[in-house]
């Protein structure tokens, strides 16, 4: 067991230093991951006018600290072009290379997701401290411990369900040579349903019924509304629950669709 730990531990360092090859545009991209937040700033403070009020019962404090945990969210979950390396492996018969490896292609694809994901995190966090420090008026933080470690929880589970996401798209490239389409069709859905552009209980009662047992309001969403602590009880209980038997979905189908793509993986030339 240790052996095959310390074997992905140096996958997932081999990850970090592939990142810093290209440390400029990393840097960059962090830089750039909090811009749209100070856009969502302006926007909502032109819903909320002067007169404040609520919105769908959100205060124009409480919807900027939703914006800004959904921004921060966003940047320690979401996998950063994962599919579309896959893909490539997959297409360019690179995957050769690894099939004949002691490896486990999702654990060394997972561990290379994690570096990236840790160091980008680390990177950002200067950035992400000074705005929520600029926004301090409006970040109110849980006050109960129990909400810490459901936040905890389910942002552990919003990670692995969107990275068995992203795997499962990518698994397709098996049976069909350019996935780009299926990439930006469930991409659209997850910038919708995810809760990136509203909170998700602005929508009508009939449609949230159907969003909650999607898996997208699970990536960004509930998480965010755990830390605001708008989810409590028997309901969030039972958000955790959905959560994870999508988590078990999605990890099901990524090594269904590894083993029936392997079977038909073919690399020609040399």
């Amino acid at each position: 067991m240790t052996a095959r730990l310390a074997k992905y531990a140096k996958v997932f360092t081999i990850g970090i230093q592939n990142t810093f090859v290209y440390r400029w545009a990393f840097v960059l991209r962090s830089v750039v991951g909090i811009v749209p937040l100070i856009g969502t700033l302006f926007l909502w403070q032109g819903v909320f006018g002067s007169g404040g009020g609520t919105v769908a019962g959100y205060t124009f404090s409480a919807m900027i600290l939703y914006f800004a945990m959904t921004v921060l969210m966003e940047n320690l979950v979401t996998p950063t072009d994962d599919e579309w390396q896959i893909a490539g492996e997959i297409r360019d018969g690179r995957l050769s290379f690894l099939l004949l490896k002691p490896m486990n292609y999702l654990a060394y694809r997972f561990s290379l997701y994690a570096s990236y994901r840790l160091l980008y995190s680390a990177i950002l966090a200067p950035g992400i401290v000074i705005v929520f420090f600029a926004l301090r008026e409006h970040i109110i933080l849980p006050s109960n411990p129990s909400t810490w470690l459901a936040f905890a929880g389910s942002t552990i589970l919003a990670a692995l369900l969107q990275f068995f996401i992203a795997y499962t798209i990518a698994m397709l490239a098996f049976w069909i040579l350019e996935i780009s389409t299926i990439i930006f069709i469930t991409y659209s859905f997850e910038y919708f349903l995810s809760g990136r552009i509203f909170p998700l209980d602005m929508l009508p009662p009939w449609l949230s019924g159907v969003v909650k047992w999607a898996p997208f309001s699970y990536e960004l969403y509930f998480p965010v509304q755990i830390f605001m602590e708008r989810v409590k009880g028997a309901a969030l209980a039972e958000g955790l629950a959905i959560q994870a038997g999508w988590v078990v979905v999605m990890w099901l189908a990524a090594v269904t669709l590894w083993r029936r793509g392997v079977k038909k993986y073919q690399a020609v030339g040399g």
